[in-house]
């Protein structure tokens, strides 16, 4: 609808369509009459004649005056009704006052619910009716992925009364139109060509100057005066007396306020589309992660649910995603995908239906998809045919973690909402699909991982049944054991602080360690089964490896001896520590060095060996503990199966927290408080942190204990350490191209002495000095303790007495305090 200043400038039903049309004689008298004498909006705006009729001087003034009377003003308003219902409508727009157009676009336009292109579509017809061009066009803005400024056509340069077919304007007036709707994005200002075949700018050939006059431009801007779009208008219609007419600076005006008005509508617009683009973008991301934590029975069941929600949501017929085969590289030249995954959707009304369809590779166009595996971005294109219109985008699935394209996802034919018609896929579109491309992603990985978990998991079980069989005793070893006659303990001499296990039999080792689990009451007061008990004892036996020197089955035997041996000597300890308290004591000392390897964990850590990837500190240790969980789980060894569920998971806490304590660096970050709760005239040992500190303690003075044995086993034990380090040392040398430190260093061996009573004055000697201290009857681990130093001492003064160095980093006067402490002592 046309502008129109107030209610008597409507036009009458015979020229309500083309502006300028001609009333008859009465009907313009009367309304010129009306408006101009009777109407107060029309003789209250000074504006009406200033800007035509300003006198500029005096005479002019007179001039006007003296040769025309209001009343021939009126009169040839009457009769050039065209000019004045085109003048009023201009004026009137101008200043925007009394435009319906405007007043009902910014009363409800900023809630306008409508489209972009109707929006442009409705504003470039009422300016057609405003200014009378023979033809216009208007194009936004829009930013391509570089941020680079591009025209996209919104309302298409036709001539009003021709069809789309029959426009009169051919491919070369398109593009000088693009040409000048370029020049005014790029400038920003007004493009108005009076005289276009003249203007240098653009060469025009014949057929366009005839077409082709005037041209007027205008930029669509927006609040922050930035540049949305461009209106241009085709040469305007000639003049009621036939002349040909250019657009004036009043028309400019006038276009120049309507796109301002249209520009900050369109900013309303496009927000709310955008808000609701992105709150439909917001609802398939919700649905598809729904569909992602869901459990699917295959991959291609969980893609398919994935393409199906994002289907609905951008209006695609087809989705297909491609899955190239493992060989496939990015560099080849052929297409090699190995399967696809086809969805169709059908329109029922208001719903949709999606069926994936059973599709051979050979049967669908992989062309765009390998395009797009080559290009590894986003492929959005559309294609005319005299057939039909195709719409596609192509999104490449990387996997995250390695950047690698996994799949191609495809949509085809986008469904206009409001027609049978095919349309382009959006901006929007494109970021729905490449949202969906990071699921699948992650859909891809998730499967992989799942698949991946699932094999470990089945292997590991496969390694359990195999492990379990390997280590598990045999049945008659088992039986024998069972029925065999378990010697006291005396006899044994596992009561004794100063017990060997060298010069025991097998059968005897195994027998030793069911007497003390008897002795200390253990099987009566937890209901442990006989033949688990005997099963359990040969499986952790045989969890040790007979091929280390040092940290074999042997050890594992000796440092459950000595914590025998304190818990018996000590009835004091018996009475701090609760039952399950000693039952988790005897079994983690039993199991703390299950499956050593001969090597220390900076070793493991070093070379980058599972066990440290596995658990990142304390590898051996958490490995003694699982393999020590494992066989207490297994089948005809579980002794703890009579405990109640709290017990249960009680000492395995307990158990873990002993052998984790076995970790000499635990020892070292502990043992100063350990020390000075020592020295404290009386300890309670009534809470859980303090017994678990004397627990701790316990554990590694248990472990050591090879150093309080009688000298011959002392020096028996240094010897197999020693073996067991400079094997280490030679690892370390031929794979790090390092000296190892002096403990592994084959060269030192001469310096085993001098190394050994280090290790007692740092590390041995303080601990039992502190045991004995708190309990008197564990005196001897102490008094064997310093014996060995003694004589470790006399080897290294003979060996530097024979060799007449000075190199022993070990002196009489290193020791003086230790040696006069000792004889204050005795």
């Amino acid at each position: 609808m046309p502008c129109l200043l107030s209610e008597a400038l409507e036009p009458t039903e015979s020229d309500s369509g083309t502006p300028g049309a001609s009333l008859d004689a009465g009907s313009r008298k009367s309304l010129g009459r009306e408006t101009v004498r009777e109407r107060p909006a029309v003789q209250g705006m000074g504006w009406f004649f200033s800007p035509l009729w300003t006198p500029r001087s005096k005479s002019r003034s007179r001039k006007f005056g003296e040769s025309m009377r209001s009343d021939q003003v009126e009169a040839w308003l009457d009769d050039h009704s065209d000019f004045t219902r085109a003048y009023f409508l201009r004026r009137a727009s101008a200043s925007g006052e009394g435009c319906p157009w405007m007043t009902e676009l910014l009363g409800g336009g900023l809630r306008w619910m409508g489209s972009v292109a109707e929006l442009c579509q409705e504003a470039v017809v009422h300016i057609g009716e405003l200014l009378a061009p023979e033809g216009s066009c208007l194009s936004l803005v829009r930013k391509d992925c570089g941020r680079r400024s591009t025209l996209e056509e919104v309302v298409a340069l036709t001539a009003p009364g021709h069809l789309s077919e029959d426009n009169p304007y051919s491919n070369p007036h398109l593009e000088l139109v693009k040409g000048i709707m370029g020049c005014v994005l790029e400038t920003g200002s007004p493009v108005n060509l009076r005289d276009t075949p003249e203007d240098p700018r653009f060469n025009l050939d014949m057929d366009q100057s005839s077409k082709i006059r005037s041209v007027l431009g205008v930029p669509i801007k927006n609040h922050w005066r930035e540049v949305v779009g461009v209106v241009v208008m085709i040469n305007k219609r000639s003049g009621y007396d036939g002349s040909s007419s250019v657009f004036t600076n009043m028309d400019e005006k006038v276009l120049s306020n309507h796109m301002d008005v249209l520009g900050m509508v369109l900013d309303n617009v496009q927000l709310y589309e955008s808000s609701r683009q992105e709150a439909k973008r917001s609802q398939a991301l919700v649905e598809m992660a729904h569909v992602l934590s869901k459990e699917h029975q295959s991959f291609e069941v969980l893609l398919s649910k994935m393409a199906a929600t994002i289907m609905p949501f951008t209006h695609a017929q087809y989705c297909t995603i491609f899955i190239p085969s493992e060989q496939t590289s990015v560099t080849e030249d052929k297409i090699s995908f190995s399967r696809v995954i086809h969805l169709e959707c059908e329109e029922l009304g208001s719903t949709c239906q999606i069926y994936r369809r059973e599709r051979d590779i050979s049967d669908i166009d992989p062309s765009y998809a390998f395009q797009t595996l080559m290009a590894m971005e986003t492929l959005n294109m559309s294609k005319t045919s005299e057939e039909s219109v195709m719409s596609l985008i192509c999104c490449p699935v990387r996997n995250e973690r390695s950047e690698n394209i996994i799949a191609v996802c495809q949509l085809m034919n986008k469904q206009s909402k409001d027609s049978d018609e095919m349309e382009a896929f959006n901006r929007y579109d494109e970021r729905l699909l490449e949202d969906l491309a990071v699921y699948c992603g992650l859909a891809l990985q998730y499967a992989q991982a799942v698949q991946i978990t699932e094999e470990r998991r089945a292997s590991i079980e496969v390694t359990q049944e195999v492990l379990a069989y390997h280590i598990t005793a045999a049945e008659e070893e088992i039986q024998a054991l069972q029925e065999a006659t378990i010697p006291s303990g005396e006899s044994l001499n596992i009561l004794d602080f100063h017990f060997s296990g060298f010069g025991l039999p097998d059968d005897l080792t195994t027998q030793a360690t069911i007497r003390m689990f008897l002795d200390l009451n253990l099987v009566q007061d937890f209901n442990i089964d006989y033949k688990s008990l005997c099963q359990w004892v040969l499986t952790v036996k045989r969890g040790y490896r007979n091929s280390v020197p040092y940290h074999n089955w042997n050890h594992g035997l000796s440092t459950a001896q000595s914590m025998f041996a304190m818990l018996m000597a000590t009835g004091q300890l018996q009475t701090i520590f609760s039952r399950l308290e000693i039952l988790a004591l005897m079994i983690a000392t039993l199991n703390h060095d299950l499956d050593h390897r001969g090597v220390n964990n900076s070793y493991i850590e070093r070379t980058q060996q599972p066990l440290a990837q596995l658990y990142g500190h304390s590898s051996l240790e958490n490995h003694h503990y699982n393999l020590c969980l494992f066989i207490l789980n297994n089948t005809g060894s579980q002794i703890l199966s009579g405990l109640s569920p709290e017990d249960h998971k009680t000492v395995l806490h307990l158990i873990k927290r002993a052998i984790l304590a076995t970790d000499l660096t635990v020892y070292m970050e502990r043992r100063k408080e350990f020390f000075s709760l020592a020295k404290k005239k009386r300890v309670s040992w009534k809470s859980e942190k303090q017994r678990d500190l004397l627990r701790s303690m316990l554990m590694t003075a248990s472990d050591l204990s090879a150093i309080t044995k009688p000298w011959p086993e002392q020096r028996r034990i240094a010897s197999l350490v020693a073996k067991e380090l400079f094997a280490q040392g030679d690892k370390e040398r031929e794979q790090f191209k390092t000296e190892p430190i002096d403990v592994m260093n084959r060269e030192n061996s001469t310096r085993l002495p001098n190394m050994q009573v280090e290790y007692i004055d740092e590390i041995c000697y303080p601990l039992y000095k502190t045991v004995s201290g708190l309990f008197n009857s564990c005196s001897p681990l102490l008094s064997g303790c310093k014996k060995n130093r003694e004589n470790w001492l006399q080897l290294a003064e003979e060996a530097e007495e024979e060799n007449n160095e000075n190199s022993s980093t070990v002196t009489l006067e290193t020791h003086k305090s230790i040696d006069e402490e000792t004889q204050t002592e005795e």
